[in-house]
């Protein structure tokens, strides 16, 4: 059986919604989510100090989930935009490099390579590789925790060995993995995730984790009103300070409705212990690589479940027909890169199994 319950969200009936890792269905609470944040937005300023409360309440419930104090949470709109604040506040020098694998996301590797930063790609599945490539111009291990393409888990301990060997920073996207399995950021100097997957949220807003231990003296290279300190009427001809938290990732206005609803979402994902949901997801992503296996359908994924994320990946030169061919069966999974990825969260069951493979093997014979 399902560890969520499926009714409670906006899933068309008689669909299989296994695209997790694309999006998540939406809530039905977070329907009313939205209208209690559009009730506050209409009541004046009594109602923007409730949406202000909201933004730091979130703060406070992302730290928990990531097990690291609330001083070190901000927002930002999207791990890409966060990852550029990152890329650009920087004092990059001609000979500084970054590793990267070549397979990374492009969230994570735009900002850099756009900046001209020198990229050396390495598989990140292989921590030693890592080490050997690193010297003492490397100035970032960047990885996502999962893969988004075959769903590669990465040793995140050993990547933070390598970094530290040459005094790099590690930086992590761990959007393919908050949700399902339990974090702990403080591993990394900075990190990021996206909400609108597996932490059920929307887009609008994403996580922007500081390290302040590890990286005390960082600062953005811009600001905005809402990143600095300031009293009623702020004096320019002084120098602006900084917000001394993470608060400082987010120049302007928060993404205030998507705040309420991944409020609405952490309500529903509180009710379960972070590594019952990976166990039961992991249960599925066994099933279904076994039956794969059976089927004599090759997959990019890992089989070993301490090895692999919430996700099974399969390289198909027809995949976006593919997977238009499973969801006229039935099966909403998604594509992109190349390949067929079926994802599963806690509103998925074994019983689901049996369409998934049914609407696969009839859409790759089409």
């Amino acid at each position: 059986m399902s560890l969520f319950d499926p009714t409670d969200f906006m899933i068309p009936p008689g669909l299989v919604h296994v695209c997790a890792a694309g999006e998540t269905p939406v809530l039905h609470a977070q329907a009313m989510a939205l209208s209690r944040h559009a009730l506050d937005k209409s009541t004046g300023p009594a109602g923007r100090a409730k949406l202000d409360a909201e933004v730091e309440r979130l703060r406070a419930r992302l730290a928990r989930e990531w097990s690291v104090p609330v001083e070190g949470i901000g927002l930002v709109s999207s791990v890409a935009e966060g990852m550029s604040m990152l890329v650009e506040s920087l004092d990059w020098r001609p000979g500084d490099n970054v590793l990267i694998d070549r397979n990374e996301y492009a969230s994570v590797v735009a900002p850099l390579s756009v900046k001209g930063v020198e990229l050396r790609f390495v598989t990140m599945a292989d921590p030693d590789a890592v080490a050997a490539a690193a010297d003492a111009r490397t100035r970032m291990v960047a990885v996502s925790a999962v893969s988004y393409l075959d769903a590669r888990r990465h040793d995140l301990v050993a990547l933070r060995a390598a970094a530290d060997g040459v005094g790099a920073m590690l930086v992590v996207d761990f959007t393919q993995g908050s949700g399902w399995m339990p974090i702990e950021a403080s591993i990394a100097d900075f990190a990021f995730s996206a909400c609108y997957k597996w932490m059920l949220g929307i887009t609008g807003t994403a996580i922007a984790y500081w390290n302040q231990a590890r990286q005390r003296s960082w600062a953005p290279a811009t600001a905005g009103w809402y990143s600095i300190v300031t009293g009623p009427r702020p004096d320019y001809a002084a120098p602006l300070a900084l917000r001394p938290d993470a608060g400082r990732f987010t120049r302007g206005n928060p993404a205030h409705a998507p705040c309420y609803a991944l409020h609405a979402a952490m309500d529903h994902h509180e009710r379960f212990d972070r590594a019952a949901v990976q166990a039961h997801v992991q249960a599925l992503t066994v099933a279904l690589l076994a039956r794969l296996d059976a089927a004599g359908i090759p997959s990019i994924t890992p089989p070993d479940p301490r090895q692999h994320g919430a996700s099974v990946c399969i390289a198909h030169e027809r995949a976006s027909r593919v997977v238009e061919g499973m969801a006229a069966r039935g099966v909403l999974a998604w594509n992109g890169r190349g390949r067929i990825r079926i994802s599963f969260h806690g509103y998925n069951d074994l019983s689901q199994i049996d369409p998934i493979m049914a609407a696969l093997t009839a859409a790759l014979s089409d």
